[in-house]
């Protein structure tokens, strides 16, 4: 296991530094300039060159990335230029409502996931079944950015249940998250479903239905168990994913977390709030799928031991 641990550090360290370094560049090359945002394109050029200086960019390319780098590893991630204060501070303003959100998202997935897997397993080829499975091919068709407007239009401004957007309380909450929520859900219900499939015929399922014991104990205390290997690994990876996609669920619901706060700093050209947004999103995806290994390797054995 310490092996196995180690190596998977090693990755997580080469792929969080490959996606920093990046995103550093792309930023730099794209068109724009920040002192232009700041200032002002009417601004006197001794003005810009002035706070072109005081901000460091008219060193080299190069050696900005280097000092960028140096600060990530002094868990320092620079100030932002448009606001004035250290990307650490505006990141944790941000996160809290990011974690809210996807938080959300995760229990709605799962409370429309695990029993649309479960029924459409147990009616395999019955209309229930279709019916779940149609759900999911239009939960992973539809992108965030058409599903979000669509909600706010039938149930924030025909019904007025919902708030249009912000975050002003629970109810708020409700159509940013099944917006979210929805397309992991897709993805999920389908995996729950195959994987039982495939455990179902098992002799250990036929052993349990032997005895006698309920349908209930047979598909969720024995299939679901055994069939939770490879949705776990689903889910880890799709917890990832949660992420990115809220990037386009805050903008569409103006909700205050990182992705709004990363579409607004690109607007801006504040590159150093850009670059610690997506390091903190790059560092989550990491730590979440190293956690999915981790966990995957302790349930089954032959993962560390490179047996399968």
């Amino acid at each position: 296991m310490p092996a196995y641990l180690i190596a998977r550090l090693f990755s997580a360290a080469w792929v969080t530094f490959g996606v920093v370094s990046l995103v550093f560049f792309l930023v730099h090359w794209v068109p724009g300039d920040p002192v232009d945002v700041m200032l002002g394109e009417s601004a006197a050029s001794a003005d810009r060159e002035a706070l072109r200086h005081a901000l460091g960019l008219d060193q080299p390319l190069l050696a900005q990335w280097g000092d960028f780098l140096r600060g990530v590893l002094h868990w320092d991630v620079g100030q932002s230029l448009y606001y004035q204060e250290p990307v650490s501070r505006l990141l944790a303003q941000h996160f809290a409502a990011t974690a809210e959100l996807a938080a959300a998202a995760f229990v709605v997935a799962l409370v429309i996931a695990i029993p649309a897997g479960i029924i459409a397993a147990a009616r395999r080829g019955s209309v229930w079944d279709m019916g779940a499975m149609g759900f999911s091919l239009l939960g992973v068709s539809i992108p965030n950015f058409w599903l979000g407007p669509l909600l706010v239009l039938v149930f924030s401004l025909g019904l007025g249940w919902f708030p249009v957007s912000g975050r002003s309380g629970p109810v708020s909450l409700v159509l940013p998250a099944v917006t979210l929520g929805t397309a992991l859900a897709a993805v999920l219900s389908r995996m729950i479903r195959s994987s039982l499939l495939e455990i179902m015929h098992e002799d250990f399922i036929r052993t349990a239905r032997a005895k006698g014991l309920s349908p209930y104990r047979v598909w969720v205390r024995h299939g679901l168990r055994n069939a939770s290997l490879p949705v776990l690994t689903v889910l880890g990876m799709q917890l990832g994913a949660l992420l990115g996609g809220a990037v386009i669920t805050e903008t569409v619901f103006n909700w205050p977390g990182v992705g709004s706060l990363l579409v607004e700093s690109i607007q801006r050209r504040d590159y150093p709030v850009v670059q610690g947004s997506v390091l903190l999103i790059s560092l989550l995806y990491v730590v979440i799928n190293l956690g999915t290994d981790l966990l995957y390797a302790r349930i089954d054995p032959r993962i560390r031991l490179g047996q399968a």
